[in-house]
């Protein structure tokens, strides 16, 4: 540390770094300094050192010369999906705490390796999953922990775009990303139902992965993000995903970037409980609505709704009114600097990342896979 701030490195440039990490940490002046940063595009490097580091920031196109760097505490990993294991091995390695953005990997044996790094680094370790953040989400998590759903025994997670695929960065490259929608944001809505669930013991995964519009260029021409290509569109444009877990709860995964269905809802979560239940009606592809936690449940003999809009406090914070990128920022510096455990587990983001391979397993094979 120097002058009591953490001094913070980054891997990867790109829209994540700029529209999320950047200005978030940006935000907590009295916690942390940028002071590298690392692209394989030195503009984009160069462009993020002026914007958002000290006077003397340095920049790098080669991350296992900037992990050299003594004075390196934090490195944020904001890679496309399949560098997030060779980036933060090297990081542990190099002895620096590490937040990876989501998902932990791409595939399970990556995201072993991920953890058996960080186990032998003795550091802090998360994952990017920043809407636990969100107001509604930190308040239906403490509904389920203090019991109010009674036995949580079936879910479906939510994050069904009808037609916005990103079309910037590696979004479609499937040797760069893994996977297309399900991997990208199917996997922020899995962490938090398995969150609300305190369920992390899979025992099945089967799924269908449809390769269906993305090579439609009628299909492409209504992106709101603006055309794809689609000759270079690798990956599914949706996937379904049924998982079974070892004390019989079942979760049901919905997931896609393009879909010919109203009602899009992404980042959200449905849960069913033996004493209520509970829908999250927010999330990024929802119009900002008043009632974005929602309980029902029979009350006095009557079926009833609880409508909960929740305001700008987030749980564990206090002061001013934060975005979720800053809350995590701020906990996750804060983790460190107390020694205290981040929000985010790397053992619960593991098995996320083991249930969505399971799903691209199944579909694959057409039979359902059994973990472990």
């Amino acid at each position: 540390m120097k002058n009591g701030k953490l001094q913070m490195a980054f891997i990867g440039c790109g829209g994540i770094a700029f529209n999320k990490h950047f200005p978030s940490l940006a935000e907590l002046p009295e916690l942390c300094e940028m002071v590298a940063f690392c692209d394989i595009v030195e503009e984009r490097a160069v462009n993020a050192a002026k914007e958002y580091g000290t006077e003397d920031a340095k920049v790098y196109t080669d991350y296992n010369e900037m992990l050299k760097d003594d004075a390196i505490d934090v490195v944020h990993v904001l890679t496309p999906n399949v560098a997030h294991c060779p980036a933060t091995v090297a990081a542990f390695e190099a002895g620096k705490h590490v937040l990876c953005e989501k998902p932990m990997a791409h595939t399970t044996e990556a995201a072993q390796k991920m953890l058996d790094a960080w186990k032998k680094s003795g550091k802090k370790f998360t994952v990017g999953y920043q809407n636990r953040f969100r107001p509604e989400v930190q308040e239906l998590h403490k509904a389920c922990r203090e019991g109010e759903l009674g036995e949580i025994y079936f879910a479906k997670a939510h994050a069904i775009r009808r037609r916005a695929v990103p079309t910037w960065g590696v979004f479609p490259d499937k040797s760069q990303q893994g996977g297309g929608p399900l991997i990208d944001i199917g996997t922020h809505a899995l962490d938090m139902t398995l969150w609300m669930m305190d369920n992390y013991k899979p025992k099945s995964a089967s799924g269908s992965v449809f390769y269906k519009l993305g090579h439609l260029q009628e299909a492409a021409e209504s992106n709101i993000f603006g055309p794809w290509d689609p000759k270079t569109y690798e990956v599914e444009d949706s996937a379904f995903g049924f998982i079974k877990m070892e004390n019989g709860a079942t979760i049901y995964l919905e997931t896609s970037w393009a879909l010919n269905m109203l009602g899009a809802k992404e980042a959200a979560a449905t849960l069913c409980g033996t004493k209520a239940g509970a829908e999250i009606n927010s999330g990024m592809s929802v119009k900002d609505k008043e009632d974005k936690l929602v309980f029902n449940r029979g009350h006095h003999g009557k079926l009833t709704e609880e409508h909960y809009s929740p305001g700008k406090a987030v749980a564990y914070f206090s002061g001013k009114e934060m975005t979720d990128g800053v809350c995590e920022a701020k906990q996750w510096l804060e983790a460190i600097l107390n020694d205290t455990e981040p929000l985010v587990k790397p053992e619960q983001a593991y098995v996320v990342t083991q249930i969505l391979e399971g799903i691209y397993k199944a579909a694959e094979t057409g039979k359902e896979v059994f973990f472990d």
